[in-house]
């Protein structure tokens, strides 16, 4: 086969032109590849003038770096170019987060010598869920295997077969030598200081490096161009005047137009435009502008404004992909802070469907997500927001996921649909609330929810207010940590997850039973501030009480009423709180008790004593 024909197995989609509007806008890039592959020294030829010297006068080579955004600027007589370069897994992820929705292409770097690496299938699989449609395969070092043309075609080959399960529209394979200058610039090769011009590899007859990259348009990978501008201001002086001052996010608008308030779905026209210089007939993405409408519709600052015919979803539920981003591992049923670019509220991963093998692409069962690991799930939120599916919007389809306690980022999102609640559920409104049934007790229902280590009293402390509180009249019920592991638990163990989805069931039962009126004990463990932050969102503010029975890990240790420390030491018990698995205390306990130094009736009686000084209950404490 002659290498004019084999160039056609090499290439897809070679016939690109950039439009004039691409050749004006920068393309932004994104440079990966394994340690030693080439990228480094790539673009350091590009921008350090000491190092390199070059004689095509069609490059120009600025020495401009963004160390904070880790972005490095260059440019050829064709067009500019702004690129961020990546190398390790989590640098990777990291980058490619903060740069995915301005990201028009990327160069993979594959040493020849090495060939693909797991590294490299990882990097190609974040590419394409990311949404980049456009790469360049630079295999570099071509000097170390002799600018063979059979090594160049095996490692086509086989990233060919890789490639074929992704979504990349355009892929350009180019063989370079950085060392030589082959197929580097826009020449075959280059004269470098003290380098040889002579072309190695005249066997490949195909565009260098940066022709290629001249040849990528800056907006090809974006599928969606639907109106979308996120309101950032209203101003209503009077009745007959109104307006909203935003960020054009995607698409464009003109005058007449009829737009939707998100949220609302009330919807208008556009009177009159505003942008930067004045009055203007229409606006596009990129822009600040003020539109004047004709009716007042119900629009507030962080609403989407999208046109009639091409409105985003609105849905507290949908699937998504997740990348995770942190050491310590992701929790379905734990709650986050989950941040789109227009508003934040809380979220819980309902599902791992499943995670994704980067390297075979296979789709694995498993209960959480580690670090750079990637996961299909299904998310719920507190709230219904605005949202696109991520292929037709990279902005608007995009989510991170943050640590509600360190406000870290943990994790990072691509959304692929809305899901909806059954259309025939919805909630039925009782004449017999909550509030009928605490006046028929005659006390103020509430959860009493204590936490500790086990052996630190909780259950005995528990058991004693209980008994108070039934002398008193008080109609109450006890929820204990050992008894509903006999029937709601019983499919629960005691890993990480199971201990998240322990607390999340007692919690919506202890919701149930304060509804009917009734003061709840609540003695768990529930080792993690996560699950007892959400287990108090559940109520109202008065109506959680956060007990931290504040005994050393020794005392405990000693007391081992059942054993389980020992067994725990001695390795026979795993995932034992305190021992093998985390105990994180309270910030803000409502109250604390040390059982280490009171008994538990006198515990239990200063309880009663903050559940009077609450109005929860009115009982004579006996000393």
């Amino acid at each position: 086969m002659s290498h004019s024909n084999k160039n056609k197995d090499h290439e897809q989609n070679v016939n690109i032109v950039p439009s004039s509007q691409d050749l004006r806008d920068p393309l932004h890039l994104l440079f990966c590849g394994s340690i030693s592959s080439g990228k480094t020294t790539f673009l350091s030829r590009l921008l350090d003038d000491s190092e390199a010297v070059f004689t095509d006068q069609n490059l120009v080579a600025r020495s401009q770096i963004d160390s904070h955004k880790a972005l490095r600027y260059f440019e050829t007589d064709k067009r500019q170019f702004i690129a961020a370069e990546v190398s390790t897994p989590i640098q990777y992820t990291e980058h490619i987060v903060a740069t995915a929705s301005m990201t028009n292409a990327a160069v993979i770097f594959i040493d020849a010598s090495q060939g693909m690496l797991n590294e490299t299938r990882h990097h190609s699989y974040m590419l394409s869920l990311f949404g980049i449609k456009q790469v360049v395969l630079a295999v570099s070092n071509m000097e170390s295997v002799d600018y063979a043309q059979n090594r160049f075609d095996d490692i086509v080959s086989e990233f060919n077969e890789f490639a074929g399960q992704l979504n990349f529209e355009v892929l350009h394979f180019v063989p370079i030598s950085l060392l030589n200058g082959d197929n580097f610039l826009i020449t075959q090769a280059v004269t470098l200081a003290k380098v040889s011009s002579k072309n190695n590899m005249p066997w490949y007859s195909g565009l260098t490096l940066i022709q290629q990259l001249e040849k990528f348009s800056t907006y090809s990978s974006i599928k969606n161009s639907s109106f979308r501008l996120l309101v950032q201001s209203v101003d209503r002086p009077n009745p007959d005047f109104f307006s909203f001052r935003g960020s054009i996010i995607s698409g464009s608008i003109s005058q007449g137009m009829t737009v939707v308030a998100s949220l609302s779905g009330r919807s208008t026209q556009i009177k009159k435009i505003v942008g930067p210089s004045g009055e203007a007939p229409s606006a596009t993405s990129g822009q600040i502008a003020t539109l004047f409408m004709k009716d007042d519709i119900d629009i507030g600052p962080s609403d989407i404004i999208a046109h009639e015919d091409s409105q985003p979803d609105v849905a507290d539920q949908f699937a998504a992909h997740i990348i995770w981003m942190n050491s310590d591992v992701m929790l379905p049923e734990r709650t986050y802070v989950i941040r789109f670019i227009n508003t934040d509220t809380t979220a819980r991963i309902t599902d791992l469907v499943h995670k994704i093998d980067t390297n075979t692409l296979n789709k694995l069962a498993a209960k959480s997500l580690e670090l750079n690991e990637v996961g299909y799930c299904k998310l719920a939120l507190d709230k219904a927001v605005t949202f696109d599916v991520y292929s037709d919007n990279r902005q608007t389809g995009a989510f991170i996921l943050i640590d509600q306690y360190s406000d870290v980022t943990v994790g990072a999102g691509m959304i692929d649909f809305a899901l909806r609640r059954a259309s025939n559920i919805g909630w039925h409104n009782m004449q017999i609330d909550k509030s009928v049934r605490a006046a028929v007790n005659n006390q103020k229902p509430c959860v009493v929810w204590f936490t500790g280590f086990s052996g630190s009293g909780k259950s005995s402390i528990a058991d004693h207010l209980e008994q108070k509180l039934h002398e008193a009249g008080k109609r109450t019920y006890l929820l204990d940590g050992d008894n509903i592991r006999f029937g709601l638990n019983r499919d629960l163990g005691f890993t990480d997850r199971d201990r998240v989805e322990n607390i999340r069931r007692v919690a919506e039962v202890a919701k149930l039973l304060v509804d009917a009126g009734l003061i709840v004990l609540a003695s768990f463990i529930s080792p993690f501030r996560s699950e007892r932050q959400m287990a108090r969102g559940l109520f109202n503010d008065d109506e959680f009480v956060e007990v931290f029975v504040d005994t050393p890990l020794a005392i405990c240790e000693q007391r081992d009423p059942k054993g389980l420390y020992k067994k725990a030491r001695a390795g026979e018990l795993k995932n034992f709180t305190g021992i093998d698995s985390n105990y994180e205390p309270p910030m803000q306990a409502e109250v604390v008790l040390k059982s280490g130094e009171y008994d538990a009736d006198t515990l239990a009686d200063e309880l009663v004593e903050y559940l009077i000084s609450k109005g929860n209950a009115s009982i004579t404490v006996r000393h």
